[in-house]
């Protein structure tokens, strides 16, 4: 792959080894810890941005989650590898071992859904969580099928293998720019250094990377809703401090209600929100203004 040293400048390298495989991560700055967890179908790159502000006030880890980016895509059926529950545990090996026990951590899109599962399960870990332009798992598919939102990639991607993955493996750089187009605010690429785009492409050209995503999905579609479904049944939820930070596009188009308001209907009743002028990919279309956002609440 392209070297990134361009995009990550002053930031060590490591490859940490994980019940998953080898987890890559970046490291740079001083300071309390924070890891920043990036979504599908992107990368740890997606920080590119971000993470040096933040490294001037942290010490700041970006990683790769199991099966995107540069990390060990395990083998895996039916989701049972890429739960977010596993992948949590992926995130306190990687902080362990780089000397941190307890860490803040910002997750956009998948890696909020890690975020907050990780929360959920291990609040001793997780001081601060700032999740980036997601709602609850459980109230997505809540979603789907009353039919306020479509099924869309969150059906397809589900669907057992290996449907989608033989489909998308037809013209994959089509399949994917297409959804991140669509979920920008003004429906193009633009926004995307096109260093980053070049990564994102390496990642989802190679098809155990594009059934590891699969796998992400079918796990969102059982073992994820399931166990959010248990949390709300029991009352559980975060303790941490908690910010919601979302576009003005892309969750906000076919709300029943403010995202910051489902969050406190579900699993954090006390969390701060937040509104930043951009589509769904919070860090690269707005850059700044999410800076802003994460330096007041970290």
């Amino acid at each position: 792959m392209t070297d990134l040293t361009d995009l990550f400048p002053g930031f060590a390298s490591h490859w940490i080894d994980t019940e998953a495989g080898r987890i890559f991560a970046r490291v740079s700055g001083e300071g309390p810890p924070l890891v920043l967890l990036h979504g599908f179908p992107q990368t740890h790159v997606m920080w590119h941005e971000v993470a040096p502000a933040l490294a001037g006030r942290f010490t700041t880890v970006v990683m790769d989650l199991r099966g995107y980016g540069w990390s060990s895509a395990p083998g895996s059926e039916d989701g049972a590898q890429y739960a977010k529950r596993k992948m949590g545990q992926d995130v306190i090996t990687v902080m362990g071992k780089l000397g941190h026990v307890r860490f803040a951590l910002v997750g956009h899109d998948r890696g909020g859904r890690v975020g907050y599962r990780l929360a959920l399960d291990h609040p001793g870990h997780v001081e601060k969580l700032a999740l980036l332009d997601i709602l609850p798992t459980v109230r997505v598919w809540d979603n789907i099928r009353a039919g306020v939102t479509p099924a869309a990639h969150w059906g397809f991607l589900s669907r057992p293998a290996p449907e989608p993955e033989e489909e998308i493996a037809k013209a994959p750089d089509a399949f994917y720019e297409g959804l991140m187009a669509k979920w920008t605010r003004d429906q193009s690429l633009s926004c995307f250094d096109a260093r980053a785009m070049g990564q994102y492409r390496a990642g989802w050209g190679d098809r155990s990377r594009t059934h590891a995503m699969c796998e992400d999905y079918r796990a969102g579609a059982t073992m994820d809703l399931e166990q959010d479904e248990t949390d709300l049944r029991s009352g559980r939820k975060i303790q941490c401090p908690t910010l919601i930070a979302t576009g003005d596009f892309y969750l906000t188009r076919a709300a029943q209600q403010p995202p910051v308001e489902v969050w406190r209907n579900t699993f954090a009743p006390q969390t701060q929100g937040v509104v930043i002028d951009s589509g769904h990919f919070l860090a690269e279309e707005n850059p700044q203004a999410t800076i802003d956002a994460l330096m007041e609440f970290l």
